[in-house]
């Protein structure tokens, strides 16, 4: 599966748009992460813990995404985007969101 954050497929010709799809993943922030996090804001410096599980999060949230969009027959998601919220300022919500199309290569 082709996705793109592009409107086109340089190379595809796009034959049939599918419509919407998205995959979305809700997490807790972990207790230890968040300790860490706590302690190095003193110091500043990157929340590794944080990093590695908001991408944890957007792969989970991308893989849901183009699941929905095999489901209906899609070869590639065109205008792919993330979006999240914090919820409740405990909960993360990510959700990857873009427009699901059949291809055929050009030429």
């Amino acid at each position: 599966m082709i996705v793109v954050t592009t409107n086109d497929l340089p190379g595809f010709r796009i034959t049939k748009v599918l419509g919407e799809v998205n995959g979305l993943t809700v997490r807790t922030r972990n207790v230890g992460a968040q300790i860490g996090a706590a302690l190095k804001s003193l110091g500043g410096g990157e929340l590794r813990g944080l990093t590695t599980q908001l991408q944890q999060s957007r792969s989970e949230a991308l893989a849901r995404m183009v699941e929905a969009a095999e489901a209906m027959g899609a070869t590639a998601v065109v205008a792919m985007r993330y979006d999240s919220n914090e919820l409740a300022n405990t909960f993360q919500e990510i959700l990857a969101y873009g427009t699901a199309v059949v291809t055929e290569p050009l030429g």
